[in-house]
């Protein structure tokens, strides 16, 4: 039976930093969590369910005595700012009136979004919806996380897979996904396409190479795939 462990759950505390960086005391600790729930979940479902779809892949909370910071790494940083920053000045606002404290934004840009899992697990998802070949999207996206320089990638899907009467997982891999090295950087992400007949899970494991080295220049990985293959 096989035990199933979330990359960025084993991670964190030893080689990754918490997305949540707190502290508090015992009465207020429940009150702060659930205040992030909400404004994480705030956030997904402006910039991320509803056009025009901002690509916010990750979200981090810093707290102090009284301010709140909410970092947003999103891959399309413009959408998120607005003409001169008006749309982050109303994102602001509204956060501010969610949790009734003052909100300082600041927004970073993902430079690559095929290397981040997150990105192109909602990639795969988007296009599930428009009733694409899910084989040839997870191939697709499989070869461009690695002509962008990832060491590895594993895309999995599961449910009723082209409009079939019983559900199955489907996957694509290239490269090695070391998941039991703490030292090797997978990053994992995680979306549902809601479509006509089901709900369909999209889970995608990226491995980026080990902490502290940087990823394979563009084309890397295809080359070596090629060379091996013509072997």
């Amino acid at each position: 039976m096989g035990q199933k462990v979330n990359p960025i759950g084993f991670r964190t505390g030893v080689t990754l930093d918490w997305k949540s960086r707190w502290y508090a005391p015992k009465a207020a600790y429940g009150e702060f969590l659930v205040e992030d729930y909400r404004i994480r979940k705030f956030i997904d479902e402006k910039l991320n369910r509803q056009p025009p779809y901002a690509a916010v892949s990750k979200v981090e909370i810093e707290r102090t005595r009284s301010d709140v910071r909410v970092i947003l790494h999103t891959a399309r940083a413009g959408l998120v700012i607005g003409p001169r920053g008006a749309e982050v000045d109303k994102l602001r606002e509204q956060l501010e009136e969610l949790v009734d404290r003052k909100i300082s934004l600041s927004i970073v840009e993902v430079k690559q979004p095929d290397l981040d899992a997150q990105l192109v697990a909602e990639a795969v998802a988007e296009q599930l919806k428009k009733r694409g070949s899910f084989r040839r999207i997870m191939k697709m996206r499989c070869d461009a996380t690695m002509s962008a320089g990832a060491r590895g990638v594993r895309i999995l899907c599961s449910g009723r897979l082209g409009g079939s009467e019983m559900a199955r997982v489907e996957s694509q891999r290239r490269g090695s996904i070391p998941l039991q090295t703490l030292q090797a950087n997978v990053d994992y992400g995680f979306a549902i396409a809601r479509t006509t007949y089901g709900v369909i899970g999209v889970k995608v494991w990226i491995y980026l190479g080990r902490f502290g080295e940087e990823p394979l220049p563009e084309m890397a990985g295809a080359g070596v795939r090629r060379q091996r293959g013509r072997l």
